[in-house]
């Protein structure tokens, strides 16, 4: 294989491994904030309130992973 087909499966790589981790995370934070409230929903506006901190840290990890792929892409 030549180099350029080597970058472009570590690309493919890191941008696949990259956004599994917060899809997966952000399913999880939305499970277990509905499970919550449905448990308890008079505590349905501090729960929402957490869940929509925490998907957004979760979504900069996968922002971050694309500024990743991106520089490979294009600097490497």
């Amino acid at each position: 294989m030549d180099p350029e087909t080597m970058k472009l499966l570590a690309v493919g790589l890191a941008a696949s491994l990259g956004f599994l981790g917060p899809a997966l995370a952000i399913g999880l934070i939305g499970f277990s904030a509905l499970q919550g409230i449905a448990r308890n929903p008079e505590a349905s506006g501090p729960i929402l309130t957490n869940m929509i901190l925490v998907t957004a840290f979760a979504e900069a990890i996968g922002i971050y992973a694309l500024v990743v792929t991106i520089i490979l892409v294009f600097v490497g």
